[in-house]
């Protein structure tokens, strides 16, 4: 009898005994010391160019302070009237005397008007007391007369064509009114295009000295 009592205790602490010891197990599997680690790859070494020094350049004194090929707005202005210089093949100053339309000889030329100067100082292509006459192409004269008799002026024509005709270079840019005084009146375009020049610039009414200067230096540069 007393033996089957121990034998019925020791079945029954082992009933009891069985979900502790599995519990154990559980609890000793979910321990991180239990797992497997999983290692992350090691990244590349870091890779450093060797660094390079500073060059410092200095600037040699015979190098310009400005790029010649971007010259300044002012710069700019100095070569219109420069320009205007070099472009024409007749520049004098004188009186209209005279003013008339000539029909052309052939149908495929022109009509012109025929302007008579009499001219009083020359610059290029004319000589002082000269009575100058010129061809202009009608055309300007549609929207008004360019020139009228007794006026004083000082031009600045193209040479004539093979037509014989000719007309200020660049249009109005190429007339110059003179007043009563023989001082030289400068229009609203001619101001505009004369800023920069040493001479002309800034001026609404230049004397005929400055402008006379001003076309001799351009002619002594070409």
């Amino acid at each position: 009898m007393a033996g089957n009592c121990r034998c019925l205790l020791a079945a029954c602490s082992l009933i009891f005994a069985a979900p502790i010891l599995l519990c154990g197990q559980d609890a000793v599997a979910d321990r991180p010391s239990a797992r497997i680690p999983v290692l992350a790859p090691k990244p590349p070494p870091l890779s450093y160019s060797v660094p390079i020094a500073p060059v410092w350049i200095s600037r040699s004194p015979n190098l310009p302070l400005r790029y010649p090929g971007n010259p300044r707005a002012s710069d700019f202005r100095q070569l219109v009237f420069r320009q205007l210089v070099r472009t024409a093949g007749i520049i004098f100053s004188g009186r209209v005397v005279s003013i008339g339309h000539s029909a052309s000889s052939s149908s495929a030329d022109p009509t012109s008007t025929a302007v008579t100067f009499q001219v009083e100082h020359a610059f290029r292509g004319t000589s002082p007391g000269q009575n100058l006459t010129i061809h202009e192409w009608d055309g300007p004269w549609t929207s008004g007369e360019p020139y009228r008799v007794g006026e004083r002026v000082l031009l600045f024509l193209y040479s004539p064509s093979r037509l014989g005709l000719t007309s200020p270079v660049a249009g109005a840019m190429g007339k110059f009114a003179m007043d009563s005084q023989g001082q030289i009146v400068m229009t609203a375009q001619h101001v505009a295009a004369f800023a920069g020049d040493p001479i002309l610039g800034g001026k609404t009414v230049v004397s005929y000295a400055d402008l006379a200067l001003a076309v001799r230096r351009s002619i002594r540069e070409e």
